[in-house]
This record gives C-alpha cells, sequence and structure tokens, in this order.
C-alpha cells in the first residue's frame, strides 16, 4: 500500500507535537529574554545580510531561496532591517534596509497584487518615516494609487489575485488583505485624499460583515460574484477546509481590524478584532505555538506555524493598548517568550534565518516548518513593541484617531 507524503507528515507532527502540546503553560517573559531574543536576531541578521542580493522568500535545508521581485514578501526584508536598526542603532542596517527597499520601486506601479500593503508599508512607508526622505513616501502613495485599481465597487471589496485582466479569481477575497489597508490609510493622510480610506473602510466592512463565524473564526478564502458584487459563500486555499481556521489568516484579521480600528476609531473593528483575538487565544496549546489550522483535524497535535504565532503577538499588544485590556498583553508576552524559547535556530551555525518552525502552504506540502521572511520582521516588531514602543511607532505609526 502506498503511503503518502501527505499522511507522514501528519502521523509524524502527531508523535512529534504530543509531548510539546501536554507541557505546563510558558511563563511570561522577562525584558531580559526578549533582548536577548533581539540580540540573537540582530545578530544572525548582521551575518547574512551581506550576502543577500534580493529577498528572501523561504528557507530550504535552512538557507534562504530568494525572489528577484520580492513576490508578495519582498517587504519583510528591509523592514526587518530597519527592525534591526531600532534595536542596534547600527547604521550597517540603515543602509542595508534603504538599498534593499529600493530595489521594490518598480513594484509601485504593479496593479496585479493586493500585497502592496506587505510590499511598501514596512519598507517605503517605515523609510520615509525614518528618514524623512520625501521620495520613500510619493512611492508609497504610488503604491496605494495602485492598489485601489483591485477595488470592486460592486462587492466593496479589494480583490485578492489575478491580473486586473484575468477573470480568474475575479471575485475572491482573502483574510490576508486586511494587512495591506493601512497603506491606504497612509496615502489618506499624507495627500488629505479620502479616497484611499474611503475604499479601506469599504473593504474592511465587507471582510467584517461575511468572514468572521458566530465563535471568532475566519476561512481563509470568501468568494464573490465578481459582476453583480453578491456573496457566494467561504473557501480556503491556504486552510485545511472552508470550514476550518487557518491560524496565519486568524493572525491577519485580528491585526489588520485593530490597525483598522486605529486609523477610523470605528468601534465595530475593535469589536471584531477582540472576536478573533479571543478565538485565536481559545485556540493556542500550553507551549503557546499556534498549530497551522486551529481547526484542522489532527490539532492540537499537528504541525506548528511559528509566523502565527508572531503575528498574533503583535497584534494583541496592538489590541491590548486599544482597549486597555492586560489579558491581551500577557497572552502576547507569552507568544513571544515561546518563540524566543522554542523556535529561534539559535543551536544551528547552518541557520540563515532568525525563526524556525514555520509552515507556509500545508496543503499543498509546501514549506512545512521551515523559515519564512515575515517571522522574523514580526517577531521583531512585537519584542521591540514591548521593549521599545516609541521607536516601533516611529517607524510604523501606532498612533489612534
Amino acid at each position: 500500500m502506498s503511503v503518502s507524503r501527505r499522511s507522514v507528515l501528519t502521523t509524524a507532527a502527531g508523535a512529534a507535537v504530543v509531548g510539546v502540546a501536554s507541557t505546563p503553560a510558558v511563563g511570561a517573559a522577562t525584558p531580559h529574554a526578549l533582548r536577548e531574543a533581539a540580540d540573537f536576531a540582530a545578530e544572525r541578521i548582521r551575518t547574512v545580510a551581506p550576502n543577500v542580493t534580493a529577498f528572501p522568500v523561504g528557507t530550504h535545508f535552512e538557507k534562504w531561496v530568494y525572489s528577484q521581485n520580492g513576490g508578495w514578501v519582498g517587504g519583510f526584508w528591509p523592514g526587518t532591517l530597519w527592525m534591526a536598526w531600532l534595536h542596534t542603532r547600527d547604521d550597517t542596517f540603515r543602509t542595508w534596509a534603504l538599498a534593499s527597499a529600493e530595489k521594490l520601486a518598480p513594484r509601485q506601479y504593479d496593479t496585479s497584487t493586493h500585497d502592496l500593503g506587505f510590499l511598501f508599508y514596512p519598507s517605503w512607508a517605515t523609510a520615509w518615516r525614518l528618514t524623512g526622505d520625501d521620495a520613500w513616501r510619493t512611492g508609497a502613495v504610488q503604491a496605494a494609487e495602485s492598489l485601489i485599481q483591485r477595488y470592486n465597487p460592486r462587492g466593496r471589496f479589494i480583490r485578492a489575485w489575478g491580473a486586473l485582466t484575468d477573470p480568474t479569481n475575479a471575485g475572491r477575497v482573502i483574510i490576508d488583505t486586511m494587512m495591506n489597508l493601512d497603506l491606504l490609510a497612509f496615502a489618506s493622510r499624507q495627500t488629505g485624499d479620502p479616497k484611499y480610506l474611503d475604499i479601506a473602510v469599504e473593504h474592511a466592512r465587507t471582510t467584517q460583515r461575511v468572514f468572521p463565524r458566530a465563535d471568532g473564526s475566519t476561512p481563509h478564502v470568501y468568494d464573490f460574484d465578481p459582476d453583480t458584487g453578491a456573496p457566494i459563500g467561504p473557501n480556503t486555499v491556504q486552510g485545511y477546509s472552508p470550514t476550518s481556521c487557518w491560524s496565519r489568516g486568524q493572525a491577519w484579521g485580528l491585526y489588520g481590524f485593530t490597525t483598522m480600528y486605529r486609523r477610523t476609531g470605528n468601534a465595530e473593528f475593535l469589536a471584531t478584532a477582540r472576536r478573533l483575538a479571543d478565538f485565536a487565544v481559545r485556540s493556542l496549546t500550553p507551549d503557546h505555538v499556534p498549530v497551522w489550522d486551529y481547526r484542522a483535524p489532527q490539532q492540537p497535535h499537528d504541525i506548528k506555524d511559528a509566523s502565527a504565532g508572531a503575528i498574533t503577538a503583535c497584534g494583541l499588544l496592538d489590541l491590548a493598548d486599544a482597549t486597555g485590556r492586560r489579558s491581551y498583553r500577557e497572552v502576547a508576552l507569552r507568544l513571544l517568550t515561546a518563540l524566543a524559547e522554542t523556535c529561534l535556530t539559535r543551536n544551528s551555525a547552518r541557520a540563515e534565518a532568525v525563526v524556525a518552525r514555520c509552515t507556509r502552504h500545508r496543503p499543498n506540502e509546501d514549506g512545512i516548518e521551515i523559515s519564512l521572511p515575515y517571522a522574523d520582521y514580526y517577531l521583531l516588531e512585537g519584542i521591540l513593541r514591548v521593549l521599545r514602543p516609541h521607536e516601533v511607532d516611529r517607524a510604523i505609526d501606532l498612533s489612534t484617531v
């Protein structure tokens, strides 16, 4: 009888994680532990950066694999370099960050992707805030202009995937897009033109209406008829099923709705962020490293995704500030502690990334427990939110209207 790689991975995950899932709950982080993790990250990045000539997209046998144009993750490498600069004040990181961000320049005119926020917010918007050079602000605003070309006024959503001339996926919306909306808020603040934020708000309202389930979980995808805007129903690409809850997607939604609350003051966005956060918190295993899908059949004994933990931690820290609820901050600190204690690549001289145990696309068996650039970025953002909140505010703007 043949055995698929999927079966082997599922069985192995169950065997490997049982012990982890039954361990006592991880304790709250201390500033010293977080500082040590940030120090390790900065040194690892300092060692690797001179040989990075493009944009890391994931690891293969612990070595970065690159994209020349950045794919959807190109903003995270310059963003990580900026976080390292904020932590160390070593201007070498600043030089590397600017040089890397400059390579994204052609993408500001790219209308074929919804990921322009991921590309330009942690790179170009941050570069403008930290240098004052208006060229970075101009490019970020142009990227926002390209992004709003993907808005469907009939369904009031930003299309996720595919060229605008391609009818395939024309009505497909994904939870990830919530994280791209802050680029639009940035553009409205910088230009005084409300059109960018208006579109962001309409997309967030549509997402709020159709994605969250009664228990606060979300699907990865929701499909609409692109011609009429009529809703079709939930679906998935990176989650286990249309009725499951892909943990990284839940993290994108939690963080994205909190950000939209900060940019608008809309209490409904805050309430939605809390619903998503409460589900994620309830779904965490005692080891505080999220499984890749909170509703997959093998959970809680399943493949992990440390990137979901880092993003969730950032979102919870943001939500704690927005609500004044310390419980969100306490969970975020436990998440960061878990990543620092069990997911860093400290014991590997070969590894080029900071965070291990990430999963890119479990259904495709693509990138199972590897390293991913956004895990490194959000780990550092989360730690610096705790250790240097005013510095992070300078970089990504944590203000509330």
